[in-house]
């Protein structure tokens, strides 16, 4: 059994970073959390992990404005089943993509827009923590007495 990982019987189990990446490259939603103007936003966006990094195009606007001016952000993905479920949180730097470097490595992930609107900017996520969980769902324990 590799280190950190719990029993099978554990109801919650915190993940590796590792682990952790290796979920968040097997979904392509979540959520983008930031604050504008003192008030917490949150933004669904489709996303590909590149480079232990999470990147996401979006068109000119609040998101775009709200990654460039305060760039510290938390990312959060998710899925579950019927046995269990897992969450993931990235907290990072935004930064929009720029230079031609960038934005070349960033066109390499062919990461498409799910809308039918056009999403110019790239935006990286770029990890600062990188925590996770698993959950087993079941029945709640009986109380004590």
């Amino acid at each position: 059994m590799e280190t950190g990982m719990s029993t099978r019987s554990e109801p919650v189990e915190i993940l590796s970073e590792r682990e952790s990446w290796d979920l968040l490259g097997g979904v392509s939603l979540g959520r983008l959390v930031t604050a504008v103007d003192d008030e917490a936003h949150i933004f669904p966006v489709n996303f590909v992990v590149q480079d232990r990094s999470i990147l996401f195009r979006t068109a000119a606007g609040t998101k775009l404005i709200s990654a460039a001016i305060n760039n510290q952000v938390v990312f959060e993905a998710d899925d579950h089943n019927s046995a269990e479920g897992w969450s993931v949180i990235v907290r990072g730097v935004a930064r929009t993509l720029r230079s031609d470097e960038e934005l070349g490595e960033a066109e390499q992930a062919q990461l498409l827009p799910w809308t039918a609107t056009s999403k110019t900017h790239y935006v990286r996520v770029s990890p600062v923590r990188v925590t996770g969980r698993r959950f087993r769902f079941g029945p709640e324990p009986a109380a004590r007495r």
